[in-house]
């Protein structure tokens, strides 16, 4: 794909054909603002005809034999392999994501899908003890997972490859069917796996992509009755919203925060700050667990914060295409003036900027180091979902974790000490779905267990995970007559 593919029409994608739309919307680059491509808008009847391409489909996979399952899944590890920097560009055109990055993201959407593959040849149940109790005599039993049905996948725009790969992976895996509804700016992504998928030998129906906008499109999704389950990706608001709408169906969601790191005084400064500039500013910060919050013992927070934002400045801005960038623009216009009035609240309420702030001459909003800001301020207390990092002086442990936990969100979190205690301490106290020992709270491998508290959702993602939402249990009891 070139940096603009022309404004090509990228059209539905239902029981495995292309389906013209009445209505096309363009696609524009973030950092260029140039036409990508005329996407389709699905109406109410589009999504109508993808779910019931989904029911055909989920006859065909539902009754297909795990090992014909993960063989697919297998395929499209191959076919994503060989087209690794292909799909990379896909990427880094619509959500202007540096391609080292964007390369990463389809490394570990190949990984992930190795993952499902795996995961469909070993879902089973177990054997239950029935003689354990006196009534149970002479009988024996067994559960089995079933896949549930139809499911409704709604993903982002941050990660268009891999949390796609999170939600239709597993589902295939356990043999359901999928209407995918990817985010506004990021379809080509999900096009793009669809009919890889097509090639790889999924049958017809079982993967369905409607492009769109979430009020029409998601909304279908989540009120419809014939859907088993929605899975989402998103912001709090939109989450709580669906969980409202979805009756009786299965819900994961995985939504925001604004994830945390504690450095003990013990910690290292020169050996933390590379990762942490990572875990902060990868994808423009634009990540569910990037690092938003820092609270540094005050025996290390000046050198810290010094070399922090040092290395912050070193930080190359510009376009995603250039191997050398680190940091492009955010998803769009809107999101960046968003932030910068959420750092310029902060700064009107006494908070001060170490580094950045300001926007370049191409738009794009340079990597943001600020101190002394109150934990009430958006950038603080919210998801800012822009490369914005807080920094934070503490006298102990016990204290930012106090910090920590006053928040609506609760994800993950890390700690850097070297002290076994604080570790075990911190681990048992911090309030969030992951706590990372002497890493950052960005850290995240595809096939553990992802999910969160408080705001930050229900359920858990990773394959296996996954899988276990996605199925249902089966209880069989056998009365051997004794």
């Amino acid at each position: 794909m070139n940096k603009v593919a022309g404004a090509e029409k990228k059209h539905l994608f239902i029981h495995g054909k292309k389906v013209v739309a009445i209505e096309y919307a363009t696609l524009y680059s973030p950092y260029s603002c140039e036409a990508i491509a005329q996407v389709a808008v699905a109406d109410e009847k589009l999504v109508e005809a993808a779910i019931q391409s989904a029911q055909s489909g989920f006859q065909a996979i539902s009754q297909m034999p795990a090992y014909k399952r993960a063989s697919i899944l297998e395929n499209v590890v191959k076919l994503l392999g060989k087209r690794l920097d292909e799909a990379a560009e896909v990427i880094a055109n619509e959500a202007a994501k540096p391609i080292v990055f964007a390369r990463a993201e389809v490394s570990r959407t190949i990984e992930t899908y190795k993952f499902a593959a795996e995961e469909a040849k070993r879902i089973h149940g177990e054997t239950i003890p029935f003689d354990a109790s006196p009534g149970g005599t002479g009988r024996i039993g067994y559960t089995v997972r079933k896949p549930i049905g139809v499911i409704g996948a709604i993903t982002p725009f941050n990660f268009p490859m891999n949390l796609v790969a999170h939600k239709v992976g597993p589902a295939i895996a356990s043999g359901n069917s999928i209407v995918l509804k990817p985010a506004t700016q990021t379809p080509l992504s999900a096009l793009y796996i669809a009919e890889l998928f097509k090639e790889a030998g999924l049958p017809d129906g079982v993967l369905n992509v409607v492009t769109g906008t979430g009020s029409v499109a998601g909304e279908a999704l989540v009120r419809d009755e014939r859907l088993a389950m929605i899975t989402f990706t998103g912001s709090p608001a939109v989450g709580i919203a669906i969980r409202n709408k979805a009756g009786l169906k299965r819900t994961t969601l995985e939504l925001g925060s604004n994830a945390a790191v504690i450095l003990d005084k013990d910690t290292n400064v020169d050996q933390v700050i590379d990762r942490h500039i990572s875990g902060a500013f990868s994808n423009q910060g634009q990540v569910c667990i990037s690092l938003q919050r820092i609270y540094a013992h005050e025996d290390i927070y000046e050198e810290f914060a010094e070399k922090f934002a040092a290395a912050a400045r070193e930080l190359k801005i510009g376009d995603p295409l250039d191997p050398d960038t680190n940091i492009s623009a955010l998803i769009s216009r809107k999101e960046t003036r968003r932030a910068l009035e959420w750092i310029e609240e902060a700064q009107q309420n006494g908070a001060k900027l170490l580094t950045g702030g300001k926007l370049t001459a191409d738009g794009v909003l340079e990597p943001t180091v600020m101190t002394d800001v109150d934990p009430n301020m958006k950038v603080s207390c919210q998801e800012v979902f822009a490369p914005v990092v807080i920094l934070n002086k503490v006298r102990s442990v016990q204290e930012a974790i106090s910090y920590v936990n006053d928040s609506r969100f609760g994800l993950q979190a890390g700690i850097y000490t070297k002290d076994i205690d604080t570790a075990l301490f911190a681990s048992d106290t911090l309030e969030v779905g992951a706590v990372m020992i002497n890493d950052i709270p960005t850290f995240r491998v595809d096939h553990m267990p992802y999910g969160g508290v408080k705001e930050s959702g229900t359920g858990r993602e990773g394959i296996k995970y996954a899988v276990e939402e996605m199925t249902e249990l089966k209880m069989i009891v056998w009365n051997r007559g004794e």
